[in-house]
C-alpha cells in the first residue's frame, strides 16, 4: 500500500497544479492524508480534500470533483467525487499481482525500508538487579527492548544489545549484613537466587525493628566501592550466580546480549565525569552532597555524589554513555526502562546537554507502564512477586496439556509447548500500548482462545500445513472477491505498520496487526476452499494469499519475540 500510496499522491498533486500552479503543497503531504475508508463501498482510499481549501481558496467538493477530472493513476480502477471527499477504488487484480510479487521477492525483505544501513543502535534493556529475581516486572523492559533490537535490525541498523546489569549500589551493602548475619554458603550454594533473595527480605523486615541496620548496610557498601577484598569477594560470588539464573530465562525467550556491562563497569570511569562537572562550573554542594543544579530547566537538581563521596545512578549513567559513545559511536543509543524514571533520564540527559555534549539528542528513553499482580505492586523487599520461569513452567504445561489432547502424536510436542507457552505470555504483554499499567492476570495471559499468543501461532501452523500439501503452484493472474481483496489490503499493510511501530518504539502496534492479519486469514479459509478450489487457477490464486500469509506473519511473530512452530 506504500507504493500506491506515492503514486496517488503523485497523481493528485498534478492535479491541483492544474488548479494551482504555485501550490506549496507536498507529496509527502498529500500522502499523510490519504486515509482508509470505514465503509468499502467509501473506496480503497479517500482523500479529504478539505485540507486544501484554505491554499486553493475553494470549496472541499469543489476541489474533489476537479481532481476526478482526468484524474489518472497505476493501480487505481475509478476515482470518484462524494462530497469534500476523492474516493478512489483499486484495481484489485493488479494489486494482489504486486503485493504477492513483493511479498515473494527474495531479494528484498516485505517490509524492510532499509532507512538502517551504515547506522548503530545501542539498545540498554532488561538489566535486572543482581541477586534479585527475575520476575514479571523485569518483562516489560526485557521484551519491549527486544522486540526494538529486532525491529532496529530489521530496518538495517547494526544493533548492540546491553544488559545494564543492576550490580552496584546499596542493596549490595544491604545483602552483605543480612549473609554475615543469617546466611551461609551451603545455603547459597544449594538454593542459589532465591536464598540471596530470602536474604534480602529478612533484611527489610529486621531493618524495620532496628533502623541501624541501614547504617551498616550504606557502610558496607562503601567499603565496597573502596575496594574491601573479603566484600568484593562476596559481590562477585552474588553476580555470578544471578547471571547464571538470569541466561536460564533468556534462553526460553531467545535472547542473547552482546554485553553485559552492569554499573560496576563504569565505576573507574566515574571520575573524570565529577572531574569534568567541576571544570566546567556545574558541580555545586548541596548540604554536603555534589548536584547539578537544574532549576532553570523546570527540574530537580541532578545529585551526582552523596555525602560520603559514594556516586548514584545519574554519575554511573553519564559515564555509560559516553563509554558508549566513545566505543561504538552509536547514532541512537535507546533506554528501555519503567516510566517511573522519565525524571531520572531527562535529567541526566539535560547534564550531558550542559557538559557540551551534541549527541545528547540521541538519546532516547522509552518508558513503559507498571506491572501488578491481581491488583497487588510487585516489591521483592515483601517477597510479593511472581518469577518469570514459574510463570513460563506454568504457561508450558498448560500448552502441553492443550497439545496432548489435540494432537496426541505431535512429534517434539516438549519443544512446542515451550514455544505455545512462553508466546502466550510474551504476547499477552505486547498486546497493550507500552504506557499502559498491566494488571497481570494469569488466567487471562493463559487463555489460548480468542487474541492471544497461541491463536496467532495456531493461524501460522495453518498456513504451514495447506502449503506443505501443495507447494507447487503458479498463480499467473488474480480475480479477487471480496474475502480474498480484505486479507490482500491487510497484508499490503505490512509496511506502513512497521514503520509506524519503529517510530513510536511501540512493538504492540506490530501485535495488533497479527491479530488482524490472522482474523482476516481465517474469514478468507474458512469462506475460501483452498486446496479444493474449483478451478486450477482460483486454487493457485489463494495458495498465494496463503504464502503471503505465512511469509508476512511469521515476520511479524519474529519483530515481537514469539516463536512460529509449523505444527502445533
Amino acid at each position: 500500500m506504500k507504493s500506491l500510496k506515492k503514486k496517488v499522491a503523485s497523481a493528485v498533486y498534478k492535479g491541483l497544479l492544474s488548479i494551482k500552479p504555485d501550490v506549496t503543497l507536498t507529496e509527502a503531504e498529500i500522502i499523510s492524508y490519504l486515509a482508509y475508508p470505514p465503509d468499502q463501498t467509501m473506496g480503497d482510499l479517500a482523500l479529504p480534500c478539505f485540507k486544501f481549501s484554505k491554499e486553493l481558496r475553494m470549496a472541499p467538493p469543489a476541489i474533489a470533483s476537479k481532481l476526478v477530472e482526468g484524474f489518472e493513476c497505476e493501480g487505481i480502477a475509478r476515482a470518484e467525487a462524494a462530497g469534500g471527499y476523492l474516493n478512489l477504488k483499486i484495481d484489485r487484480g493488479a494489486f494482489c499481482r504486486s503485493i504477492y510479487d513483493s511479498i515473494a521477492d527474495t531479494d528484498k525483505p516485505y517490509g524492510a525500508s532499509g532507512e538502517g544501513a551504515g547506522k548503530t543502535v545501542v539498545l540498554d534493556y532488561s538489566s535486572p538487579n543482581v541477586a534479585k529475581p527475575f520476575h514479571i516486572g523485569h518483562l516489560g523492559t526485557t521484551v519491549i527492548g527486544h522486540s526494538l533490537k529486532k525491529m532496529f535490525e530489521f530496518a538495517g541498523y547494526k544493533c548492540i544489545g546491553v544488559n545494564h546489569l543492576g550490580d552496584w549500589g546499596t542493596q549490595f551493602g544491604k545483602l552483605t549484613v543480612a549473609y554475615r548475619k543469617w546466611g551461609s554458603r551451603e545455603a547459597v550454594e544449594q538454593k542459589g537466587i532465591d536464598e540471596l533473595v530470602a536474604l534480602y527480605v529478612k533484611f527489610h523486615e529486621e531493618a524495620e525493628k532496628e533502623p541501624a541496620l541501614n547504617d551498616e548496610a550504606r557502610a558496607a557498601f562503601t567499603a565496597l566501592e573502596h575496594g574491601d577484598p573479603e566484600i568484593t569477594e562476596l559481590w562477585r560470588w552474588f553476580i555470578e550466580i544471578s547471571i547464571a539464573e538470569y541466561k536460564k530465562t533468556y534462553k526460553q525467550l531467545d535472547i542473547e546480549f552482546d554485553y553485559y556491562t552492569g554499573e560496576s563497569f563504569y565505576t573507574d570511569k566515574m571520575p573524570a565525569v565529577v572531574e569534568e562537572l567541576k571544570e566546567k562550573n556545574l558541580l555545586t554542594l548541596d548540604d554536603g552532597a555534589s548536584i547539578v543544579d537544574l532549576e532553570a530547566y523546570g527540574m530537580p537538581p541532578c545529585l551526582i555524589l552523596k555525602r560520603d563521596g559514594s556516586t548514584l545512578y545519574p554519575t554511573r549513567d553519564i559515564a555509560a554513555a559516553i563509554y558508549r559513545k566513545n566505543t561504538f559511536d552509536f547514532d541512537k543509543c535507546i533506554y528501555v526502562t519503567s516510566a517511573g524514571q522519565c525524571l531520572h533520564f531527562a535529567q541526566w540527559f539535560k547534564v550531558l546537554e550542559l557538559m557540551g555534549r551534541e549527541w545528547y539528542k540521541d538519546l532516547v528513553h522509552v518508558p513503559y507502564g507498571t506491572v501488578s499482580l491481581n491488583g497487588e505492586k510487585l516489591a521483592t523487599r515483601t517477597g510479593n512477586v511472581v518469577l518469570l520461569k514459574d510463570l513460563f513452567d506454568e504457561a508450558i504445561d498448560k500448552a502441553a496439556a492443550i497439545m496432548a489432547e489435540k494432537n496426541p502424536e505431535l512429534a517434539g510436542r516438549e519443544d512446542v509447548a515451550e514455544s505455545v507457552g512462553v508466546g502466550a505470555v510474551v504476547f499477552y504483554y505486547l498486546s497493550s500500548n507500552r504506557m499502559r499499567d498491566i494488571n497481570f492476570v494469569l488466567e487471562d495471559a493463559l487463555n489460548f482462545d480468542g487474541n492471544t499468543g497461541p491463536y496467532a501461532q495456531y493461524t501460522y501452523a495453518r498456513t504451514c500445513q495447506i502449503l506443505h500439501k501443495c507447494s507447487d503452484f503458479r498463480a499467473e493472474e488474480f480475480t479477487p472477491n471480496d474475502d480474498e481483496f480484505a486479507l490482500c489490503k491487510t497484508l499490503s499493510l505490512f509496511p506502513e505498520t512497521f514503520d509506524q511501530a519503529l517510530y513510536e518504539y511501540e512493538p504492540s502496534i506490530i501485535t495488533r496487526y497479527v491479530l488482524q492479519l490472522c482474523a482476516d486469514y481465517n474469514r478468507f479459509y474458512h469462506n475460501c476452499p483452498v486446496l479444493t478450489a474449483e478451478t486450477e487457477q482460483l486454487k493457485a490464486q489463494r495458495l498465494a494469499l496463503t504464502q503471503s500469509t505465512n511469509k508476512v506473519l511469521a515476520r511479524a511473530l519474529e519483530l515481537i519475540c514469539v516463536r512460529h512452530p509449523e505444527k502445533i
